[in-house]
C-alpha cells in the first residue's frame, strides 16, 4: 500500500479554502513512480460566497509547486464550479483525478461528486485519450534520447481509454491495466521506470514499440462507435451536478 509523505496532508490542510478532495494522480496514479518524481496533487476547494458573487471574475485554480529537498510537490486544484464544467466534458484529467484511489483529503460532498461521476461518462471520452495518446507518441519521438516515461504514458493512456469505453469504469494503473493488455514489455519498462529515475532511456527505440501502440489506437478508434456509453450527459445529471456545485458553495459560504 502505498504511503504518502506527510507533506502532502500539509498541503492539503494548509489550502487557503476549504477543501472537498485532494488525491493523488501522475506516475504514483499510474503505477510507475520513479524514487525522483514528483508527487501530483489534484483537488476540488471552494471559494466562498462574495468572491464568485462580486464584479472581479474569481480565480479558479490554485496551484503550488514546492521541492523542500525530500518531497518535490505539485499543487493544483479548481474551484468547484471550474471543475464540476470539466467534468460534464469529455476530459479524461478531473474524472481521474476524482476517483483516483490514492486520496488524501475527503468529505461527504467528495463521496457524492464520485456517485455522479459514472453518469458522466459518455462515447465522447475517446477524443481525449486518442488526444493524449497520439500527442505523448509525437513527444517521445521527439526526444534526443527517448526515456520510458513518454511511452509509458502514451500506452497508458490509450489503455485508459479502451478500457473506459468498454466496461465504463475509469481505471489509470498501468499495471491493472497490462493483466488485460497482456504486453510483457510494459511490465519490464515500469520496472526500470521505478528502478530507476525518471529521465530513464528506453532500451530499445521507439520504432520496436510502435507497431503495438498503433494497434491500440485502432482499437481505441474502433471502439468509440462499439461502446455503450451514452452520446451526451442526460439532462437531468448536468442539473444534479449543477445542484452540487450550489450545495457545497451555500455549505462554505463566507
Amino acid at each position: 500500500m502505498l504511503t504518502f509523505p506527510p507533506q502532502l496532508t500539509e498541503a492539503a490542510y494548509a489550502h487557503p479554502s476549504p477543501l472537498v478532495f485532494a488525491t493523488v494522480s501522475g506516475a504514483h496514479l499510474y503505477g510507475f513512480p520513479s524514487a525522483d518524481s514528483d508527487w501530483d496533487l489534484r483537488g476540488v476547494h471552494v471559494l466562498p460566497l462574495r468572491e464568485v458573487l462580486g464584479l472581479a471574475a474569481p480565480e479558479e485554480t490554485h496551484s503550488l509547486e514546492r521541492d523542500d529537498g525530500q518531497v518535490e510537490l505539485d499543487l493544483v486544484t479548481h474551484d468547484a464550479r471550474k471543475f464540476a464544467r470539466l467534468l460534464l466534458t469529455r476530459n479524461g484529467y478531473v474524472l481521474e483525478q476524482l476517483l483516483s484511489p490514492l486520496v488524501v483529503h475527503t468529505s461527504p460532498a467528495h463521496a457524492e461528486l464520485v456517485a455522479l461521476a459514472p453518469r458522466c461518462l459518455t462515447r465522447h471520452h475517446a477524443h481525449h485519450y486518442l488526444g493524449f495518446t497520439r500527442n505523448q507518441w509525437a513527444l517521445l519521438e521527439k526526444e534526443e534520447v527517448p526515456r520510458v516515461k513518454p511511452l509509458l504514458y502514451a500506452f497508458r493512456t490509450v489503455l485508459t481509454g479502451l478500457h473506459l469505453l468498454r466496461t465504463g469504469e475509469v481505471e489509470a494503473n498501468l499495471e491493472a491495466l497490462n493483466v488485460e493488455a497482456r504486453l510483457p514489455f510494459l511490465s519490464e519498462l515500469m520496472t526500470l521506470k521505478r528502478e530507476g529515475r525518471e529521465g530513464e532511456p528506453l532500451p530499445e527505440p521507439p520504432a520496436a514499440y510502435q507497431p503495438e501502440h498503433l494497434r491500440l489506437v485502432r482499437e481505441l478508434e474502433e471502439a468509440r462507435h462499439m461502446t455503450p456509453l451514452p452520446e451526451t450527459v442526460a439532462e437531468e445529471v448536468t442539473r444534479a451536478v449543477s445542484d452540487w456545485v450550489v450545495r457545497v458553495r451555500l455549505q462554505a459560504g463566507g
